[in-house]
This record gives C-alpha cells, sequence and structure tokens, in this order.
C-alpha cells in the first residue's frame, strides 16, 4: 500500500515535468536568438572604430616633421638619407636656409625631406632661467606647422630631430595597432633615469620620435599657439608639446621602439 501512495506523485509528475522542460526550451531558445541578434548588431557598428584589414595603414599615411636648422641640417642631412626615401611625406624644419641652398637648388635632392623655413616666434615668451635657448618654441611649433602644411589622407603625423633615425616599416607596424581616428600620444620617456626624473616619465622625448594620430594633432595645433603661451616658463620643445597634449587630457602611450641611444661613437644619435 505505501508503495502505491509513493508511486502516484511521481506518475503524475513524468507529463507535467515533460511539459515544463519543452517550455523551458522554448524560452530559451528564443533568448539565444534575440541575444544574437543583438550581438550581432553591436559587432557591426563597433568594427567602425577599427581600421579594415582592406585599407591598411602604410607610410603613405605618414607626415613626417622634423626639427633641424641652417646651420646643423648640411651635417645632419647624412642621417635622413638612411631611411627617408621619395615616397614620402614631410618636411625639415630650419631657421634659415642653410649656405648652399637657394632657389635653382632648393629642395631638388629628393633624398632627403625638403626645407620649410619655420615661421617667426618672437611674438612668444620664454623665460627660462638659467640658461635655456629660445629655439624651444621654434621646434615646439614644428607640430603646428607640419600639420599645417594639410596633407590629405594623413593618419599619423611623426615628429622627430634631424639625428633621429626611423625605421618606417617598424613605425608603420606599430601605429597600425592603434585607431588613428582617436586620439593618441606615442612615444617613450628617456632611457636615461636623471632625464626622465627631471622632465617627467610621462613625456615623449623627441630625440627618439614620437607620434600623433590625425585626430589629435589637428585639435592640438588648433589651440598651440595659445597653449604654449602659458608655459613660456619651461625649458624645452618637448615639454611644451607634452604639456599642451595634457591639456587635452591625452596622455603617453608608451612604445619600447621609441628610444634614445646615447653613445659617443654615434655622437649622440637618437634612433627608433
Amino acid at each position: 500500500m505505501k508503495s502505491v501512495i509513493k508511486t502516484k506523485p511521481l506518475t503524475k509528475l513524468i507529463p507535467l515535468s515533460s511539459s515544463f522542460c519543452a517550455i523551458s526550451l522554448f524560452i530559451l531558445i528564443s533568448i539565444l536568438f534575440f541575444t544574437t541578434s543583438k550581438i550581432v548588431t553591436i559587432n557591426i557598428g563597433s568594427s567602425l572604430l577599427q581600421p579594415t584589414e582592406s585599407d591598411p595603414t602604410n607610410v603613405n599615411h605618414l607626415v613626417f616633421g622634423i626639427a633641424s636648422s641652417g646651420k646643423s641640417w648640411p651635417n645632419r642631412k647624412k642621417y635622413a638619407k638612411l631611411w627617408w626615401n621619395k615616397n614620402m611625406i614631410g618636411c625639415v624644419f630650419v631657421d634659415n636656409l642653410p649656405p648652399e641652398e637657394n632657389d635653382n637648388n632648393l629642395n631638388s635632392d629628393d633624398s632627403v625631406p625638403q626645407i620649410c623655413v619655420s615661421e617667426d616666434t618672437s611674438k612668444f615668451n620664454y623665460t627660462y632661467r638659467p640658461g635655456g635657448l629660445r629655439s624651444a618654441i621654434r621646434v615646439a611649433r614644428v607640430v603646428k606647422e607640419t600639420v599645417e602644411l594639410n596633407h590629405s589622407d594623413v593618419r599619423w603625423y611623426v615628429f622627430g630631430d634631424d639625428d633621429t633615425i626611423f625605421f618606417p616599416e617598424n613605425l608603420v607596424k606599430t601605429l597600425s595597432k592603434y585607431d588613428h581616428r582617436l586620439w593618441y600620444y606615442v612615444g617613450a620617456y628617456s632611457e636615461n633615469y636623471e632625464g626622465s626624473q627631471t622632465f617627467g616619465f610621462g613625456m615623449a622625448f623627441g630625440g627618439g620620435g614620437f607620434a600623433l594620430s590625425a585626430s589629435l594633432a589637428n585639435v592640438l595645433a588648433k589651440v598651440f599657439d595659445s597653449c604654449i603661451q602659458r608655459y613660456s616658463h619651461l625649458y624645452g620643445s618637448d615639454a611644451r608639446v607634452f604639456s599642451c597634449i595634457a591639456e587635452l587630457g591625452v596622455g603617453l602611450t608608451y612604445e619600447p621602439g621609441f628610444h634614445q641611444v646615447i653613445n659617443n661613437y654615434f655622437d649622440n644619435e637618437f634612433c627608433w
């Protein structure tokens, strides 16, 4: 009798459980279907934020701004010849034309960047004491003046000194990791501890080169002159660029490939 009483509820439970499982399975399938549809929609939208494989970044998407002077360029152009080719885009900025350059042969050598004469910076204050060089203002403004060359289809602006040696293929590979439509300040602090301790571990050193995404550079160029007026007390050009980028809320994206080689044998060259 006891066994009969126990089996009756179990018998009734079997068809009830089957109905419940069927309903649960239907609900689960419905949830998965609608959830999957939403995920696909999100992925389509988010894919717009990433460079597509069919349109990869190449060296033609880069514009170089190289800081030099009329005095140093004749001796430093040999470094540019190691990595520059005529298909690249950019300018070497000098305070005045080197003596051997004139209207007849200006920018006739396509094995180096073309020469651009920097704008006058006499209206800007430079109050760093003791010592310091006013040329820091002109060199800092290479960022603004390079952007204002108004080249088309630019993704990255790359900056360095006249003894900075770039490896273009490595540079393109590194910058391709980032979306140029977002704000990026890419570079590295000094490998010299005292230098980084003095000027900061969050600042890219121009000797090793640094890069700005086009979206950031275009905004920075518009506010750069008013910004550097607030930083007349700073020593060098790198600190001015860093301060103005910091005002826009952008920090350094550290890439160890931008590094300095300080060696007497190499005459204190900087390499990437």
